[in-house]
């Protein structure tokens, strides 16, 4: 096989959720069609590599120069701050429309195993958001895991003691393991409008 074509596989490979099978599909398809897709995908990433970053405030991927649209919207000051793993659970919770509130993205969660602690997490400006956002209800939208539950006690037990804020969760319809986006739109809503405080 030619080295770049290889190479190229490679790197799709290295995506969530796509074996070198599925990456020499997309590559053949790419290189095989003529109406330009392949360079339109390249500039479109070397553009979005180059100008989109996290907003310094809830962590959502913008290309705003200060905040982003989320963090911008006044009519999400509405009280409620929502936290989630990571931002394909913003799209999915955006994508059903039930939460009209702000997010907060953690980058991740707790794990021994993995070696992920606190210091990983994007949680050194949610004392101060709380703070200055008037923020009354603290909702976790974490997966319904022993990681989402240990990193939802941790973000409790460093706010619970500083802030006056109520904590809830989602509640039925979120099995034990599961992930937000393998959730369809009426077990989302069902979640997020049985939820309980904590």
């Amino acid at each position: 096989m030619n080295p770049k074509i290889d190479r190229l596989i490679k790197q799709f490979a290295r995506l969530p959720r796509l074996g070198s099978r599925a990456a020499g599909r997309i590559v053949l398809s790419l290189l095989q069609d003529k109406s330009g897709r392949a360079e339109n995908l390249a500039n479109a990433l070397l553009d979005a590599a180059a100008t989109i970053r996290p907003c310094p405030t809830c962590g959502v991927l913008t290309d705003a120069t200060t905040t982003c649209e989320f963090c911008r919207d006044a009519s999400r000051a509405n009280g409620q701050l929502c936290l989630v793993r990571d931002l394909a659970d913003v799209w999915t919770l955006e994508k059903s429309a039930i939460f009209h509130g702000r997010y907060h993205i953690l980058g991740g969660l707790l794990s021994g195993v993995a070696g992920t602690t606190p210091d990983d997490l994007h949680i050194a400006n949610l004392s101060d958001r709380i703070r200055d956002e008037h923020i009354t209800e603290i909702i976790f939208a974490l997966p319904n895991t022993v990681e989402g539950k240990t990193t939802q006690h941790y973000v409790m037990s460093i706010i619970g003691t500083t802030q006056d804020v109520k904590f809830s969760e989602l509640a039925s319809g979120v099995p034990l393991g599961g992930d937000l986006d393998y959730l369809d739109d009426g077990t989302l809503s069902l979640a997020f409008g049985g939820r309980r405080e904590l």
